[in-house]
């Protein structure tokens, strides 16, 4: 408890004192945001020209087209797909492309969204689980562990902004012949060793939905250097692609085979060329009231920073701390909130966090659409999943206290939740 003969501004707000931050702090959505006449202006062009399906258009004036060729600028790629439904629908296109399927185990960490492991689902693989350290992204040691001679894949996720141990990763693929797919769903933008995510691996998934950096409202994108991961990929997001292929021979060199609808339209691309020129400043300021706040607050001796794989690279979205024991960071996030800085612990929620594996209930259950089981049926092994079954990612996560970031947040936003956490620091870790 705190000590009740503290005073005035020393007195914690949940003990009665004044809260160290009095204004609302500016919500942690990004790109929707931002949301303006350019990006109305872009919208109402494709309206009004009436050709809304990208195939109607030339690849030349397509907003699709050119979303495509701006990734694959952007993350210096050979090829980019645009796909109308999101992070899921990139990951399973990507998947598809890289040749994984039925029965094939795919390691993930057991800190993702929980469409990281739905991904595989659906095209029949099986998801491995492995532990996240404190950086929150896959463990490299851990995945190593995890590996059988049925591991097809790795799928390291950039979570949060922060990107995940590539060079350690990579290591393990190329030793062990494995594909990697980089889930960049929460880290657009993010770069790691002076390269985008997206662009380390054999491809990469990005997402474009509401509360990512920048928004479509729904879609995302594939990335590859691999032409048949490409054209894989292609053909799995549009079920009858062969026939908007222009005649030749090389459109008829594209292997077929029946696919889904994952098509984006002309008014998500325009939406997010647009926010897409927004992306820059977002991260600029996102980054540097990360680092700020970081400068602030890491000589607080009962916290330990986040590490970072590649601190210059991370997206700033997240502030990230951890305490020594579960106990303490849930006593020290119900004090930092009444001091008026949203936070967030595997306590918090009000519904059960389908980021933490252990809340994947379709997947915890091997629960299936299909009346023969699949694709469970189609493991080469008897796989269980149990909720404890990563007792580092559970402990990582339980001793971790996350604070989102806002591009709108002003230098004194950014003073304020020093000051409230250095408050906090003080009455419980007076020693430290």
């Amino acid at each position: 408890m705190a000590d009740v003969t503290l005073r005035g501004s020393d007195l914690l707000a949940i003990d009665g004192g004044e809260k160290a931050v009095q204004r609302p702090l500016p919500g942690s959505l990004h790109g929707v945001t931002e949301i303006g006449d350019e990006e109305i202006a872009a919208v109402t062009k494709v309206l009004r020209r009436k050709t809304i399906w990208r195939f109607l258009n030339d690849p030349a004036i397509s907003e699709s087209a050119e979303l495509e060729r701006t990734y694959q600028r952007f993350c210096d790629v050979k090829h980019a797909l645009a796909v109308g439904g999101g992070g899921t629908c990139a990951l399973v296109a990507a998947l598809v492309g890289l040749g994984i399927g039925s029965g094939d185990e795919v390691i993930v960490p057991g800190y993702t969204y929980v469409a990281t492991a739905a991904a595989c689902l659906s095209v029949g693989a099986i998801p491995i689980l492995a532990e996240v350290d404190e950086s929150l992204t896959i463990s490299a040691a851990d995945l190593e562990r995890r590996i059988t001679p049925f591991t097809r894949a790795i799928i390291p996720v950039h979570m949060r902004g922060s990107v995940a141990d590539m060079a350690g990763i990579m290591d393990v693929a190329e030793r062990h012949n494995l594909k990697v797919l980089e889930d960049c769903a929460q880290a657009n933008g993010a770069e790691y060793q002076s390269r985008r995510v997206g662009s380390l691996g054999h491809a990469g998934a990005f997402s474009m939905q509401h509360y990512k950096m920048i928004t479509a409202g729904e879609g995302g994108m594939v990335t590859t250097n691999d032409l048949n991961v490409y054209r894989r990929a292609a053909m799995k997001h549009d079920s009858a692609l062969q026939f908007w292929q222009k005649s030749g021979a090389d459109a008829a060199s594209w292997e077929t085979f029946a696919g889904e609808n994952y098509r984006m339209d002309e008014m998500r691309a325009a939406l997010a060329l647009a926010q897409f020129a927004r992306m820059p400043g977002i991260l600029e300021k996102c980054r540097s009231a990360k680092k700020r706040l970081i400068e602030r607050t890491s000589h607080l001796g009962a916290l330990m920073q986040q590490p970072m794989y590649d601190a210059a690279g991370d997206c700033g979205i997240t502030y990230a701390i951890f305490l020594k024991g579960a106990a303490g960071a849930r006593r020290f996030s119900e004090c930092l909130a009444a001091e008026g800085v949203p936070n967030a612990t595997i306590y918090n929620k009000m519904i059960p966090d389908r980021h933490i594996y252990s809340a994947w209930d379709y997947v915890m259950e091997k629960r299936t659409h299909d009346h023969t089981g699949w694709p469970w049926t189609a493991a080469h092994r008897d796989i269980e999943y149990k909720a404890d079954m990563l007792p580092q990612t559970l402990d990582v996560l339980g001793r971790c206290i996350s604070i989102s970031l806002s591009q709108h947040w002003t230098s004194q936003d950014i003073d304020e939740v020093a000051s409230a956490i250095s408050k906090v620091h003080a009455a419980l870790h007076s020693n430290a």
